[in-house]
């Protein structure tokens, strides 16, 4: 199966990450391999390459791409929270550079068939790794209408979440939801016409909402940035891609941590906690993608990139 997906930001990411011949990087969403790819140009002759994923689609199609660079590639499938043991597999304690990229690709909405796309009829599904126990068929069958009004609030802040979550409780008591069609045509008929936006699905929300629940998106990128600058060499760096307001917020507050995390008083006049920064942060105010590049792929619009430096201390 052709694993189809843009890279996003690809100047930028190279720009921040500054690859060189001979560095170890990590690819932790290694994806469709399109940023993959021009880390293992940049890093060739002699550089090491380590991509995950978590969908085994993603890394197959990365065996295949990833031939003939004059790189060591290593491929494990499972999601970038085992990073360290990956890593401690391969014998490498830490690395030059590390990249994620939050975004879900066009393989997933176009060709995966597992109901990533409200615009398409397949299985309620939304599980990137499918050895996952969860799906988006149980949350959305199984789960009491405060629990769904809940679900859509806090992950898709989503306005209209109770009377979608009352919808879905009174279809399903005729019929249980199967299909991602049938969960957007009920949203559809929940939101009032009026509050429909051009260019916006009235169920991008729910189903975003139930995608980071499925997979534990959130809780997996606040696991990871709490140990991932431990396996940066010094002066290393980390690249962030996130495509919605909770994951940038989680970046952001966690960097910023990294960056300052002394916990003093403001007025203490001397620092009696003792803790050291770790990063730097590189980008100080969010980088977006070019207008130019919105308009040749539009699933780049909402990208929010942040990038730091692991201190030398």
């Amino acid at each position: 199966m052709a694993y189809e997906h843009i890279p996003v930001m690809l100047a930028e990411v190279i720009e921040w990450l500054s690859p060189k011949p001979g560095n170890i990087f990590v690819d932790g969403t290694v994806g469709g391999s399109g940023h993959a790819t021009a880390i293992c140009n940049a890093i060739a002759p002699d550089g090491i390459f380590i991509g995950l994923d978590q969908d085994r689609d993603a890394i197959d199609n990365a065996n295949r791409v990833l031939k003939g660079f004059n790189t060591t590639v290593h491929l494990f499938h499972g999601n970038f929270v085992k990073m360290p043991d990956f890593l401690s597999q391969i014998n490498i304690p830490a690395v030059d550079g590390i990249l994620l990229d939050l975004g879900i690709s066009f393989h997933h909405l176009a060709t995966s068939g597992r109901g990533f796309s409200f615009r398409k009829d397949e299985p309620l599904d939304m599980r990137m790794d499918t050895r996952s126990r969860v799906n988006a068929r149980e949350l959305v069958n199984d789960l009491g209408e405060a629990e769904l009004r809940r679900l859509f609030q806090r992950y898709g802040e989503e306005r209209w979440s109770k009377q979608i979550a009352r919808r879905i409780v009174l279809e399903r008591k005729q019929h249980a939801i199967h299909s991602s069609r049938q969960l957007a045509d009920i949203v559809c008929q929940a939101v009032p016409k009026a509050a429909w936006k051009p260019g916006f699905h009235p169920a991008t929300r729910i189903f975003m909402a139930l995608r980071i629940v499925v997979n534990k998106e959130l809780e997996r990128l606040e696991q990871f940035l709490d140990t991932a600058a431990d396996f940066l060499k010094p002066g290393g760096r980390m690249c962030v891609l996130s495509f919605h307001s909770l994951e940038d917020r989680i970046v952001k507050q966690r960097f910023r941590a990294l960056e300052n995390p002394c916990t003093c008083p403001p007025d203490l006049p001397v620092c009696a906690c003792g803790r050291q920064p770790i990063l730097k942060v590189l980008t100080k105010k969010t980088q977006r993608p070019s207008a130019e590049e919105v308009m040749a792929n539009p699933m780049a619009r909402s990208t929010k990139l942040r990038a730091a430096e692991k201190l030398w201390n």
